[in-house]
């Protein structure tokens, strides 16, 4: 599991190898106006939130620190990154099952909730999945190609058009 989640983290240092820290920064993209470092550093934060936690068995995703400048340069986003990848190197799948309590604000206040660190660890890949895609508009948006075909994309997404059955 740890492996696709590190494979592809590194679809992330991928792209931050190949863009300047000029497009990194640049919120010109509408409709919201977030940058490419934000959305990287968010994924490194929701990691960071995990890998903090595990110490206690409580994890708070509201708790972000925000590294500031870790969206503002490839070179900081890029060690936030690595950072995140080697304590992901670090993980024992022997404690996939542990029971951990992860809470989040959903938007009517904190909410407590027992995960398992696996599921916890899958949540925060989807979520960066989802926010690759997100950085992938962006990207098209400012005219940079993306470095990996697969960038933001969900192992899942069928590559080919279903066809639904007549009704």
């Amino acid at each position: 599991m740890t492996e696709a989640i590190i494979k592809n983290l590194q679809r992330g240092i991928k792209l931050l190898e190949n863009i300047s820290d000029v497009s990194y920064t640049d919120t010109s993209v509408a409709p919201y106006h977030s940058s490419i470092g934000v959305h990287m550093r968010h994924v490194c934060d929701v990691f960071d939130c995990i890998f903090e936690g595990l110490v206690v068995n409580k994890v708070d995703l509201s708790d972000r620190k925000r590294i500031k400048i870790a969206e503002e340069t490839t070179y900081e986003g890029i060690l936030y990154f690595q950072k995140i990848i080697a304590l992901l190197h670090a993980v024992n799948p022997v404690d996939y099952d542990q029971i951990i309590v992860v809470s989040d604000d959903l938007g009517l206040g904190i909410v407590q909730v027992n995960y398992t660190y696996a599921s916890t660890l899958i949540q925060a890949h989807s979520h960066a999945i989802h926010h690759f895609a997100s950085v992938g508009y962006i990207i098209a948006q400012l005219g940079i190609e993306i470095p990996d075909q697969d960038f933001g994309y969900n192992p899942t997404t069928p590559t080919k058009a279903v066809k639904l059955p007549n009704v």
